[in-house]
């Protein structure tokens, strides 16, 4: 008889060896990770490329947090803490608020007044979290949140966290790419907010080649929305401003540790426009079917432009973090595709086709 399948078991299962758990730590899980790696046919086609799109849209709560948040969350309930508390500009509070409640913590999140997502409010609201928006953006957010930490019995959760638990968890899914294509991809390519992705998916790739796991490691390339690219711009961004609201950051805790992920690997950071953002955004739901926030495409802008200016050589493989579900942010993307046509059609076959254009 056949062996069953195993179903997914969650990040820490599935790649316990690699992280910083013990026999000890309660796992705290919602079946996150095991993400599908989609083909783009079209970006294929466009870079002559093997262009492949990791989509963490899928996680449990819509967004790649939930890797690291589930390492981060099971480490602070093995040690007794009673309240957790994130930083955010949306998509850290979601994940921070669902874990936490699983634990049976009290999750405190900070979030800029007025600047986040309708779609990651609501979650962060329905999921039980106190709710704390704070006047400033998210760096103004991450440095509240320090404080508390220093003052106050509770557990920052952020990737900017010293512990790199969250890092942690975020690696594996460079561990799923490798697994997924039986080897490193020539180039990644990731949205740059935070830095802490990039900083993840480098140590990630990085571990199992080590371990020989694969044969190579890819050139990290990362992008940021033009209005919030301290990066690329060598200097912090006082008033950071896109419509990529999950990128929204000024002056990322992970800049030295995304720049070293950038030259160690030989790779590249740039900036992108919000209109190219959108464009992208529109161009992979309409072409490939995979609906994302604005952040999630800036990475795919980025290959776009630097394919314009004869950067991509074809031939390669190259592998495209989208980070979070389009629902996170509908009304970004309501609002970019503008004007929609109402056809109204009484409840009959022949009328609905002749407005339709199929008699």
């Amino acid at each position: 008889m056949a062996e069953a399948p195993r179903p997914w078991r969650g990040v820490i299962e599935e790649y316990r060896q690699w992280l910083p758990v013990t026999p000890e730590t309660p796992v705290v899980t919602l079946g996150e990770g095991g993400t599908p790696l989609v083909p783009s046919a079209w970006l294929s086609e466009v870079t002559g490329c093997s262009v492949w799109v990791k989509v963490e849209g899928s996680n449990p709560t819509g967004s790649f947090k939930d890797r690291g948040m589930t390492v981060a969350v099971s480490r602070a309930a093995q040690a007794g803490v009673k309240v957790v508390v994130c930083a955010s500009t949306g998509n850290t509070s979601a994940s921070a608020a669902a874990y936490a409640v699983r634990a049976g913590l009290s999750p405190v999140v900070l979030v800029p007044e007025g600047r986040i997502a309708a779609g990651k409010l609501a979650q962060a609201i329905v999921y039980g979290a106190r709710l704390v928006q704070v006047q400033g953006n998210f760096d103004d957010c991450l440095k509240v949140a320090r404080g508390l930490c220093e003052r106050y019995p509770v557990v920052l959760v952020n990737s900017a966290n010293e512990d790199g638990f969250r890092l942690a968890g975020q690696k594996t899914a460079a561990f799923e790419v490798v697994d997924s294509l039986g080897d490193a991809p020539d180039i990644h390519i990731l949205p740059v907010g935070n830095a802490g992705n990039i900083t993840a998916y480098w140590l990630g790739y990085q571990e199992y080649a080590a371990a020989g796991r694969s044969r190579r490691l890819p050139r990290m390339w990362g992008f940021q929305a033009e209005g919030a690219a301290p990066i690329v711009r060598g200097a912090q961004v006082s008033q950071p401003e896109t419509v990529a609201t999950a990128i929204r950051v000024g002056n990322p805790a992970r800049w030295q540790d995304a720049v070293a992920a950038l030259e160690e690997s030989g790779g590249r950071i740039d900036a992108v426009p919000d209109d190219a953002i959108l464009a992208a955004q529109a161009g992979l739901a309409a072409r490939d079917g995979i609906f994302v926030e604005p952040a999630s495409a800036v990475g795919v802008a980025g290959l776009l432009r630097a394919r314009e200016a004869g950067l991509v050589d074809p031939g390669q493989t190259i592998v495209i973090t989208v980070t979070g579900h389009g629902l996170k942010d509908v009304e970004t993307a309501l609002s970019a595709a503008g004007e929609v046509e109402k056809v109204v059609v009484p409840p009959d076959a022949e009328a609905t086709a002749r407005a339709l254009g199929l008699d």
